[in-house]
């Protein structure tokens, strides 16, 4: 994303968005620009005198009383495909009520495959970490050797899969990857570790569908346990020996947590943070590192094998969350527009639950000690160490909500902060296909961060 006008210091904004904005302009009121690409320019309507720019639409564009609904962005797409300006910068600038420089933001849309336009392909890939340990990864744009790195982190309960659209665009200008946390997605276990039950006789249906369930762990997964302490690590190993540079690291809610956990630990690997809709908390027991005599008061703390109440638990509480329904459910909670197409999110993680070491993981997942950082935490030792950090909240998270972001904001105030609207728990994901692609916000904002950076 190029910034025409940038203050990195006070930069915070509500980005509103609505896909079908732009048709509901007359023909006549939309004038042609000339561009080498399709992009969007975002004109901020108000300097709220804080730092803070709101983006919305508000009162009448043009003659003829064209309007765009106060719900939605002002949008200007130019570009030699069928580009178009909805209003004029001297329209919108007039809607300044101090007439100070506002920052004016331009925003690439997708590639219109429709148009000829190329995606990046995106490769599959496994890389062993530990034995029997295998983390899969996807990548595009690799052969951009000159071009910065970024590596995206994914949610819990999700993996590299939804970050298909940012590997399909910025990897036809960067060298892009996102990998599988452990014990998600596609980086579940390859064997049982924990095989046999004790003393009891299973059935061979049962023995290949439930893995971790047995009495005694095999020599590999004797120290395993899905924490964020794992995951920081992952990422670090993945970072020096899969990519091998420093990289720009994006995550959204989990990954958001280990995005800015990794960075406040390992700042010589990072060139910055971007988080969507971070959660700011994880783990509910203690770190044995932090608390060594409250650890001590829960002695399993998501290791294997599985205590027994454990077990049994975990089999009532997967039948239910693994259950489709269930499933789509959430989905529909955490997608602020529901017209958004899930189909491909909803097929990968209904697939990952029916994986036989599912269940397990996400008993150990869920009973994992908490981070030896907290996220303020890691938040002050990035700052301490001048780690460029850049939010991105959905506005409408009914989980994280964008209070959050502006914690953060306040604790760093020379973030970028960008609210959009509508959209939720997964911004990057969040606005449906349309064929302006209206909303492909995020994908700009990273842009952004590196453009920021210097790289």
């Amino acid at each position: 994303m190029e910034i025409l006008s940038y203050n990195s210091a006070r930069c915070s904004s509500v980005v509103k968005l609505r896909s079908n904005s732009a048709d509901r302009i007359s023909n006549t009121k939309r004038s042609k620009i000339s561009g080498s690409k399709r992009c969007k320019l975002l004109f901020p309507l108000r300097d709220f005198g804080n730092g803070s720019f709101r983006y919305s639409a508000a009162g009448r564009i043009g003659s003829n009383n064209s309007k765009i609904p106060r719900s939605s962005h002002l949008l200007v797409s130019n570009g030699s495909y069928d580009g178009y300006v909805v209003g004029s910068e001297e329209d919108l600038s007039s809607v300044s009520e101090d007439g100070k420089s506002i920052p004016k933001v331009l925003i690439p849309g997708l590639p219109d495959e429709s148009n000829g336009e190329c995606r990046a392909p995106i490769s599959s890939c496994f890389w062993e970490w530990k034995p029997k340990l295998n983390v899969h990864y996807e990548k595009a744009g690799c052969e951009n050797l000159k071009s910065p790195a970024i590596l995206f982190l994914p949610g819990f309960g999700v993996g590299s899969f939804h970050y298909e659209k940012q590997l399909k665009d910025l990897g036809r200008d960067y060298r892009v990857w996102a990998l599988d946390f452990l014990g998600q997605g596609m980086s579940l276990p390859c064997e049982d570790p924990t095989p046999g039950l004790k003393g009891q006789k299973e059935d061979a249906e049962r023995k290949d569908s439930v893995w971790g369930f047995g009495e005694e762990t095999e020599p590999w997964a004797n120290e395993l346990v899905y924490s964020v302490d794992l995951w920081r690590d992952q990422v670090r190993y993945f970072v020096e020996e899969v990519i091998g540079e420093p990289v720009y690291v994006v995550g959204n809610s989990l990954g958001g947590y280990v995005s800015l956990y990794f960075a406040a630990c390992n700042p010589q690997l990072v060139k910055g943070v971007t988080l969507l809709n971070a959660t700011p908390f994880w783990g509910f027991l203690p770190n044995r590192s932090r608390s060594p005599r409250l650890a001590k008061v829960f002695p399993w703390a998501g290791t294997f094998p599985l205590p027994p109440r454990v077990r049994k638990l975990t089999e009532l509480v997967w039948q239910k969350i693994s259950d489709p329904k269930s499933i789509a459910e959430v989905l529909k909670q955490v997608y602020a527009d529901h017209s958004t197409n899930v189909d491909k999110v909803f097929a990968r993680i209904l697939q990952t639950a029916q994986h036989p070491a599912a269940a397990a993981s996400f008993a150990s997942i869920m009973c994992a000690p908490q981070a030896q950082l907290s996220f303020n935490e890691a938040l002050s030792q990035c700052q301490a160490q001048n780690v460029p950090v850049c939010l991105v909240y959905g506005k409408e998270d009914p989980w994280v909500k964008p209070v959050w972001g502006r914690q953060v904001k306040r604790q760093i105030p020379n973030a970028p902060y960008y609210e959009i609207s509508p959209a939720g728990h997964c911004p990057h994901d969040e606005v449906p296909e349309v064929k302006h692609h209206d909303a492909r916000m995020t994908n700009a904002m990273l842009r952004s961060m590196i453009s920021i950076t210097g790289a």
